[in-house]
């Protein structure tokens, strides 16, 4: 989908699969419990490092929508040995690049260097994440950002009918709130608030480290010993995000905009990436409105003529998975083309899908996790979500093989289970008053 999974919850589980050789992935525990996934690449002078702590958005305090985000977001402006220009400054003489960004689940802190600056790079990293200083003076610089990000959000239908399809998914969960937070919430955090998330939830037993280039494992281990090896795990538990809500009510919920379109949202919590039917699941949003030659795709827009985009979509993160519809139309048209999409979505638990569907979805499916990977930051990135998700390092060839014995009878009982229309939540944002 065009901007779905942005607007919704990430990160995503990548539905596709590679043979297991295409990752050439090891994985080690440091002694502190930091996880590490090294995938050597011979030859390719540029290494890619992904640091990812579980500490994003899913760990803000009820009362702080979006302290895991400016704590992610003032990572890069200054620590105990180097103010925030001069790191920018350090990375950028090497031409590199550094930087975080705070997700529902977790935090990554991205690194990309040659493989000669690598050493510069890691203690960079390691700074980062064991000495961030959190200096006042970005903090109120930073806090204006993010308002600021947050006001120009509220001019992207998208983005407000993401927002409130995730508070009807999500009542009470902190899923249901964006991970920037709102523009009051964020305007209330101080540094102690800061301060004291980093020290809950920054911690070597909740981080995961992803190293894709030309590093042997003997190597990288001493390099990541010397600099993280003496962070020591601390005595209280990990803290725990408690799960979402099974079978929230069923709500729709309309947000007034002057606009000449109009943008709508169907969804719903369904079942996790470990669950039988998940498979089976996921071939049936693919067939419904994975792509261009999708059903939604070819009766809404293609063949009526009613849609601008219309598309459907699986969101995966660790505490929660939800299905989701997205629909943008003229106002004039909403009527018709959702009554169309719930048609479809009917249809889809009525009747067996055909062997072409079902064939076409298998093949994309299947085939398109190597198109995905041709950059070692796309292979980190999916590293960090197999092992965030727990999937295991043999994920690849299970994901094929799960996929391929997906049948035409699969499919329909799990459309009838988690696609029926009269179960999704509705968002519509637009001039009218109507309700989805």
């Amino acid at each position: 989908m065009r901007r779905l999974a942005g607007a919704l919850l990430i990160p995503v589980l990548l539905a596709a699969s590679a043979p297991a050789a295409l990752l050439n992935v090891r994985r080690e525990v440091l002694p502190n419990g930091i996880v590490l996934l090294l995938s050597e690449r011979p030859g390719i002078p540029i290494v890619v490092a992904r640091a990812y702590v579980r500490a994003g958005s899913a760990f803000d305090p009820p009362d702080h929508p979006g302290l895991a985000n400016l704590t992610a977001a003032l990572l890069t402006r200054g620590t105990s040995r180097r103010t925030g220009p001069q790191l920018d400054e350090a990375i950028e003489f090497v031409g590199g690049s550094l930087g975080a960004e705070a997700g529902r689940d977790g935090v990554t802190v991205s690194l990309s260097v040659l493989k000669k600056d690598l050493a510069l790079g890691l203690d960079l990293l390691a700074e980062l994440l064991r000495e961030p200083s959190f200096p006042e003076a970005e903090l109120t610089r930073r806090v204006k950002e993010i308002q600021a990000a947050i006001r120009r959000s509220e001019d992207d239908p998208e983005s407000v009918a993401g927002r409130a399809l995730n508070a009807l998914l999500y009542p009470g969960h902190a899923y249901g709130h964006p991970v920037a937070g709102t523009e009051v919430s964020v305007g209330k955090l101080t540094r102690d608030h800061v301060v004291g998330f980093y020290r809950r939830h920054y911690r070597p037993d909740a981080l995961v480290v992803t190293v894709v280039g030309d590093v042997r494992r003997e190597e990288i281990l001493r390099e990541l010993a010397a600099r993280l090896g003496g962070w020591s795990d601390p005595r209280d538990p990990a803290p725990r995000v408690p799960p979402p809500p099974v079978a929230p009510p069923i709500q729709t919920a309309t947000v007034r905009r002057p606009l000449t379109q109009a943008t709508v949202y169907l969804g719903r919590p369904v079942i996790p990436h470990d669950h039988p039917d998940y498979y089976p699941l996921r071939v049936a949003s693919y067939i419904l409105g994975g792509g261009s030659a999708s059903r939604l795709y070819t009766k809404v827009r293609d063949e009526a003529g009613l849609s601008y985009w219309v598309g459907s979509h699986l969101s995966v993160g660790r505490y929660g998975v939800s299905f989701a519809v997205s629909l943008q139309t003229r106002t004039d048209g909403v009527d018709r083309a959702l009554g169309m999409v719930r048609a479809e979505l009917a249809r889809m638990g009525r009747e067996a899908v055909s062997d072409a569907e079902l064939a076409l979805a298998k093949a994309y499916l299947i085939g398109s996790l190597p198109l995905r990977m041709d950059t070692s930051a796309e292979l980190a990135n999916l590293l960090v979500t197999v092992e965030e998700l727990g999937l295991g390092l043999d994920f690849p060839d299970r994901f094929r093989e799960r996929v391929e014995r997906v049948s035409a009878t699969d499919v329909l009982r799990a459309a009838r289970l988690y696609l029926d229309p009269v179960t999704l939540s509705s968002v519509r944002v637009g001039d009218t008053a109507e309700k989805p």
